[in-house]
C-alpha cells in the first residue's frame, strides 16, 4: 500500500490556489508516497487547462518522485448531478467530463466523484427525492462512464455525507449495475461514522470494487445532541487498524489517501506519523 495525502490538506488547498509544486514538495519533504489532487471549476487545477498545460504539471510530477495517481473532484456540492433543474444537471456532467480528460493528461488512473446529492450538512441547498436522485444518478454515471473509458481514468463513487447511497449492499448494486470495469468505490473509512456504520464490514461487502481509499480522523461524541466532530487521525473512533487489515484481506494494494481538512500546522507530519506507522503495522 502506498500512503498519500490530499491536495486539500495543503496550505490553501480547499480554495484550490495552492501551487502544484509546493504540494508536491510538501507531500515529499513529510514522506507521502502520493498526492492526491482536487480539480475544480477555477484555481489552480481546473477543468479548463489545455493539454499542454497539463503536461508540463504531469513533467512537474514525474520530476518530483512523488507518485500521482488519484484526483479529487468536490464539483457537485455546488453542481449537483440530481439536480431538478436540468441545466445544473448537464453542467455537472459537462463539468467532470472535462475534469476525466485532464485527469488522464496528468496521467493519474482515477477520480472521486460524488454522483448526488439528495441533503447535506456539507452543502446545504435543494432537497431531492431519492428515486429522483437514484435515476438522475444514473445518467450522470452512464454518461460519464463513456468519457472514464475513452480516456482510461477509474470513475470512483465515494462514499460521502450527501444522503445517497448509505448502505455497503445499495452501493455494491449501483456499481455492479453498470458493468464496466472502470466504475469503482472511492472508500472513505471516516465517512461511515457519520451514518453509524464500521469500515471492515463495508471492506468485505463491496471487495474488489474498492478502486481507491480515503482515511480521516472522526470523532462521535453521542450526548443526546448528537455531536461529533473530525480530528487527527491518531486520535477519535475510526477503527484504522481493522480498516486497514481489512483492506489487506481483499486484496487492497493501492494508495491510501489522508483527507485531513483544513490545513493546520503541524498536521501534515503528525499525519505522515501515523498513517505510515498505521501501514507498518499491518504489514508486520
Amino acid at each position: 500500500m502506498l500512503t498519500g495525502i490530499s491536495y486539500w490538506s495543503m496550505p490553501d488547498g480547499l480554495a484550490g490556489t495552492c501551487d502544484i509544486a509546493t504540494a508536491l514538495q510538501l507531500a515529499k519533504q513529510h514522506q507521502f508516497d502520493a498526492l492526491e489532487l482536487a480539480i475544480s471549476p477555477g484555481g489552480t487545477l481546473h477543468v479548463d487547462l489545455s493539454q499542454a498545460e497539463c503536461e508540463q504539471i504531469r513533467r512537474e510530477i514525474e520530476d518530483s518522485g512523488v507518485i500521482v495517481e488519484t484526483i479529487a473532484s468536490g464539483m457537485s456540492w455546488g453542481c449537483n448531478p440530481a439536480s431538478h433543474d436540468e441545466g445544473i444537471r448537464r453542467l455537472a456532467i459537462e463539468l467532470h467530463e472535462k475534469a476525466l480528460q485532464r485527469a488522464a493528461w496528468l496521467g493519474c488512473q482515477a477520480m472521486l466523484f460524488v454522483p448526488a446529492i439528495v441533503t447535506s450538512p456539507i452543502s446545504p441547498g435543494e432537497r431531492v427525492r431519492y428515486d429522483h436522485a437514484y435515476q438522475r444518478a444514473e445518467v450522470a454515471v452512464r454518461r460519464l462512464l463513456e468519457t472514464a473509458e475513452k480516456v482510461g481514468v477509474d470513475l470512483c463513487v465515494e462514499n460521502v455525507w450527501n444522503g445517497f447511497l448509505y448502505s455497503p449492499l445499495e452501493l455494491r448494486d449501483f456499481v455492479d449495475s453498470f458493468a464496466s470495469d472502470r466504475l469503482g468505490v472511492y472508500f472513505d473509512a471516516g465517512n461511515l461514522l457519520g451514518y453509524q456504520q464500521y469500515p471492515p464490514d463495508w471492506i468485505h461487502l463491496l471487495g474488489s470494487r474498492i478502486k481507491r481509499v480515503h482515511v480521516k480522523g472522526y470523532r462521535d461524541q453521542f450526548d443526546f445532541c448528537g455531536s461529533y466532530e473530525f480530528c487527527e487521525l491518531d486520535e477519535g473512533d475510526v477503527p484504522l487498524v481493522e480498516t486497514i487489515a481489512a483492506l489487506c484481506d481483499i486484496g487492497y494494494d493501492s494508495t491510501i489517501v489522508a483527507e485531513m481538512l483544513p490545513f493546520k500546522e503541524d498536521r501534515l507530519r503528525r499525519t505522515a506519523a501515523a498513517l505510515n506507522g498505521l501501514v507498518r503495522q499491518v504489514a508486520a
